[in-house]
């Protein structure tokens, strides 16, 4: 690589001339020498601008790509918006959401098999765990008499049996023996400030968990005494009508009455023998699919602001971003503006983004009326769903191939943006490199020039009086 010629004598000269005055120098000229690096920097200045030039070009492609990349970021985004709202097992799937009238008494879930309805559902009684308990006796370990036999039966089937003997005549020793017997039912022993007393619990509700004990046990002090069970709660079924039809559950939690529903029971609606009947609702679930395009929306609007920002020139011109004079950024703009404006024709009248109450501005962001989306969703939820996921003329694919054309890893405009930006980057730097060793190599010859000139400049005083001497020598 080839630089620019410098005649050093030249280039002294006219430093000389522009620093003397008379006979007086400003710290430069015979006899004082010069300041070999400010005459050094003084020629290469050239050269070094135009590197300085290359690296200001080297740093605004650097920062068009980081600008690039954070609006590739802001499409990535959106497109995962774009994909769950195009989900059909998603937010705008076939979720169903159970709606209770009275959510104190009875609330419900439903399946994505549910089918939408209105449901009356009266329930009489709440399912029940049964328990039993004995008398008191004074503490857990008062003796009890010898050879009293117990049999305890849960849902009609017997699960364990107990004899005294003179290592088991304790309540205490009872409950541990029951416990390994079975499953079916908790043995403990409860002490209170009245004495204590056997408790089973069963681990059923309903009537297949009801308990019944047979027998009964005596205190070895008093034979005579019996210390008879009690029944706690009986095992009882949970006994419902739903939409006229009666409906028995061993459990609150109800999944049979209604396809898909599962229904939660929290107390009877039945109260001084007055029915209160809870209305179930059963339909789409539109919270999450609110949520899911607000979500979409608030993306939109962050990829559309990031762009506008670069286009945000004042009237005096001051203002905007590194890529404001980008024809690729500004193809990317139309391009999602278009696809927000995307319409389909019949589909009960929901055809675009504005016929559910998310509208356009003038600036090219979104506005969300969530009133208006409440009521597509609620009286045309298919039809919403059909916007957005119909393969071929939905909202969701266009808006895919739109960022796919604008950021796509393969042609996207602004990848290749981004690829023309890193490829002369590197050139950039490659010549950066060249020009800075050629200038190093330049200031180097130009230092020893410089430097030769600067011993001259210093010996000839010296040598105009060894002249001076000769010719006085002479006369």
């Amino acid at each position: 690589m080839s630089t620019s010629s410098v005649n050093p004598l030249s280039s002294l000269d006219n430093s000389l001339s522009t620093t003397s005055t008379g006979s007086t120098t400003s710290g430069t000229g015979l006899g004082q020498g010069i300041d070999v690096q400010q005459f050094v920097q003084f020629a290469v200045a050239n050269q070094q601008a135009q590197i300085t030039n290359l690296q200001t070009e080297e740093t605004n492609l650097g920062s068009q790509n980081s600008e690039i990349s954070t609006i590739t970021s802001d499409l990535a985004n959106l497109q995962n918006d774009a994909t769950t709202l195009n989900d059909p097992l998603g937010a705008l799937g076939n979720a169903e959401t159970a709606t209770s009238s009275n959510p104190s008494t009875l609330n419900a879930t439903a399946s994505s098999t549910a089918s939408a309805g209105v449901h009356t559902i009266s329930v009489a009684n709440l399912a029940t765990t049964s328990s039993s308990y004995t008398d008191e006796t004074a503490t857990s370990n008062t003796p009890l008499a010898i050879g009293d036999t117990i049999n305890i039966d849960v849902g009609g089937t017997q699960v364990a049996t107990v004899t005294t003997s003179s290592s088991l005549d304790t309540l205490a020793q009872i409950a541990a023996a029951i416990t390994p017997q079975t499953s079916a039912l908790q043995a403990s022993v409860i002490t209170d400030a009245t004495g204590s007393r056997l408790a089973l619990v069963s681990a059923t509700s309903g009537l297949p968990g009801d308990i019944t004990v047979t027998g009964s046990l005596h205190l070895a002090s008093s034979p005579t005494t019996a210390i008879n069970f009690n029944q706690g709660a009986p095992g009882l079924n949970a006994s419902l009508t739903v939409d006229g039809l009666p409906y028995s559950s061993t459990s609150n939690t109800v999944t049979g009455a209604i396809s898909g529903v599962t229904l939660n029971l929290s107390a009877p609606t039945t109260n001084n023998n007055v029915d209160s009947p809870v209305t179930l609702t059963v339909g789409p679930d539109t919270s999450q699919a609110t949520t899911a395009i607000n979500n979409f929306v608030s993306a939109y609007n962050t990829v559309v602001t990031e762009i506008n920002n670069q286009f945000a020139v004042a009237s005096d011109g001051t203002g905007g971003g590194v890529l404001e004079n980008d024809p690729s950024l500004q193809a990317a703009q139309s391009a999602l503006l278009a696809a927000a404006s995307f319409s389909v024709t019949g589909n009960n009248g929901i055809v675009n983004l504005a016929s559910i109450g998310v509208n356009l501005n003038d600036d090219g962001t979104l506005t969300v009326d969530n009133s208006a989306l409440s009521s597509a969703l609620s009286s045309n939820f298919s039809a919403v769903q059909n916007l957005f996921q119909n393969a071929t003329t939905g909202f969701a694919q266009n808006l895919t191939t739109t960022i796919n054309n604008i950021s796509g890893p393969g042609n996207g405009i602004l990848t290749l943006d981004a690829q023309s930006n890193t490829s002369q980057v590197q050139d950039l730097n490659q010549q950066i490199t060249d020009l800075q060793q050629a200038l190093t190599n330049q200031e180097a010859q130009l230092t020893t020039v410089y430097s030769n000139v600067n011993t001259t400049l210093q010996e000839l005083p010296l040598l105009e009086n060894q002249l001076n001497q000769q010719v006085a020598s002479i006369a």
